[in-house]
């Protein structure tokens, strides 16, 4: 259902607003990811790590009776409790994470200014489980035009002994690799010479074919993340994470997937929709669009455009001091470069 942007928010200039840097622009487009520490306070980080606890707590009786009742490997995860899906349209908290302000100022920059907000997963990790093998992200999520981008929040330490993320800088540039030569536009006859692979995300290197194509680049780096950091990544980035190797330590994150205002979406994690798009099911989480959109189930605050703002021409641009910020926020403060309407 397209809402009514009038209810909503306007765009302001927060106090607490995170600029990033021209050159945090620059590595994300040129390597694929963007490491931002200390993004979230402390306090939030608390909220959202107590928030993660109790439900893990609240669902041990489920959890024993899952195991019980089903070896099917994607209901196995979920029985381990590794990762939660969608928790953003069950709680008030996961919606608030999903839409955190300082986490879409930096969606603003780099995929902006407009941002629907797609997904969301809790990552439970606990000793001994956990762990995904080489995959990219738009293999599962479609957006046309391609502007998927994932944020990975660190609700608790991260290193490589309980199972931080492991990217493969530069791999941004690669197409998506299908598994089917239909699955995915790339391989629909624009690259002629894609090839497919086999069991994209399995974490044995042998069976994820994928690890072939990881394997022309030089060795993955490992993300060690403090809690309140956040990585965003790029939906073509190679990456994986590894089991926990720890004897009493959790590794739990939440991760949210956004993608550009004006891109379709031809995707639901709930399964199938009415229509030929899931726009309409997706928030609306800044700026505007053309295209349908849905409003936060909570209440939580977003920041959107009216009319008269005229989004359509407000790119993010680079200030006197090096910050990405909307057009019209640099020409507020650089001063108007016009004069008697004419260009100076």
């Amino acid at each position: 259902m397209l809402h009514s942007i009038e209810t909503q928010t306007e765009t302001a200039i927060r106090k607490d607003r995170y600029s990033v840097s021209v050159e945090q622009y620059k590595q994300y487009h040129r390597d694929g990811y963007l490491k931002v520490e200390g993004l979230l306070s402390q306090a939030d980080v608390t909220k959202l790590h107590d928030w993660a606890v109790e439900l893990h707590k609240a669902g041990e009786h489920e959890r024993r009776m899952a195991e019980e009742a089903s070896k099917d490997p994607l209901k196995e995860e979920f029985a381990q409790q590794t990762r939660v899906h969608m928790l953003s349209r069950q709680h008030a908290t996961g919606e608030w994470a999903l839409l955190h302000p300082r986490v879409l100022d930096v969606l603003e920059a780099l995929i902006g200014p407009d941002v629907y907000a797609l997904q969301s997963m809790l990552f439970h990790n606990p000793p001994g489980r956990g762990g995904q093998g080489w995959h990219q992200d738009s293999y599962y999520i479609r957006t046309q035009p391609d502007s998927l981008i994932g944020a990975w929040m660190a609700l608790e330490e991260a290193d490589e002994d309980n199972g931080c993320l492991w990217v493969v800088p530069g791999s941004n540039h690669e197409p998506i690799y299908p598994t089917d030569p239909a699955a995915h536009s790339h391989s629909e006859g624009p690259l002629g010479d894609l090839p497919t692979v086999a069991n994209v995300s399995h974490i044995d290197d042998e069976v994820n074919t994928l690890s072939k194509i990881v394997a022309h680049y030089p060795p993955a780096i490992s993300v060690p993340m403090k809690p309140g950091d956040i990585l965003f990544f790029h939906s073509h980035l190679f990456h994986r994470s590894y089991p926990n190797k720890t004897a009493d330590r959790y590794r739990r994150s939440y991760v949210c997937h956004y993608c550009n205002g004006r891109s379709w979406v031809p995707w639901d994690h709930d399964g199938p929709y009415e229509g030929d798009s899931g726009n309409h099911l997706h928030i609306l989480a800044r700026g505007r669009t053309h295209l349908p959109f849905a409003a936060p189930k909570f209440g939580t605050e977003v920041q959107l455009s009216n009319e008269s703002e005229s989004a359509d021409n407000l790119p993010m641009m680079p200030n006197d001091k090096g910050m990405m910020m909307p057009g019209a926020s640099v020409s507020m403060m650089m001063g108007d470069p016009t004069k008697d309407g004419k260009m100076m």
